[in-house]
């Protein structure tokens, strides 16, 4: 079924306000239930290194807005702004960044770009979302945080260390 423009473009607009809100109560879960149909399928394969693959809300709930982005995950003082979209029908192409906390010493942010592939399925909600950004420079991002004295000591424990492992690993293969 194809939605009129509007609607799908009312819905990616949502995303992107939800997302500040998101950055501001430095919680993530609620947007699975807001943005996500009970059946979407969400992928996030890192790189190769670790594909996290929800199926269902709930999954998106525990995995990715969940385990990956709420409070005490290590990404306080992090924000994830969808910089652009477009829209082809029910499909979305989102461009965002995941910007690191501070800036440079030249004003500039620490940031990393990426993209979603979306299909919109009606209601305001989504039924598939794919994530794509580049891993190893995410991964150079977090050494130059962790160089100024910005990344959190858990971020690094938890998701950094692991994923240099996994992609050492990977590469290795």
């Amino acid at each position: 079924m194809s939605y009129p423009r509007e609607e799908v473009a009312a819905a990616i607009s949502g995303l992107k306000d939800a997302f500040v809100e998101a950055e501001r109560r430095n919680q993530w879960s609620w947007l699975a239930d807001e943005f996500y149909h009970e059946d979407c399928v969400y992928i996030c394969p890192y790189g190769g290194a670790m594909s996290v693959v929800a199926n269902g809300r709930e999954e998106i709930r525990r995995t990715h807005y969940g385990r990956d982005m709420d409070v005490g995950s290590g990404w306080e003082g992090w924000s994830f702004p969808i910089l652009d979209w477009a829209i082809e029908g029910d499909r979305i192409i989102s461009h965002w960044v995941n910007r690191g906390p501070g800036r440079r010493a030249d004003g500039s942010f620490y940031e990393t770009h990426g993209v979603s592939l979306i299909t919109y399925g009606g209601e305001g909600k989504f039924s598939y979302q794919m994530d794509l950004f580049d891993i190893a420079h995410q991964m150079r991002l977090c050494d130059e945080l962790d160089e100024a004295g910005l990344l959190s000591a858990t971020l690094k424990r938890d998701w950094v260390q692991p994923m240099k492992a996994r992609l050492v690993a990977m590469l290795q293969a």
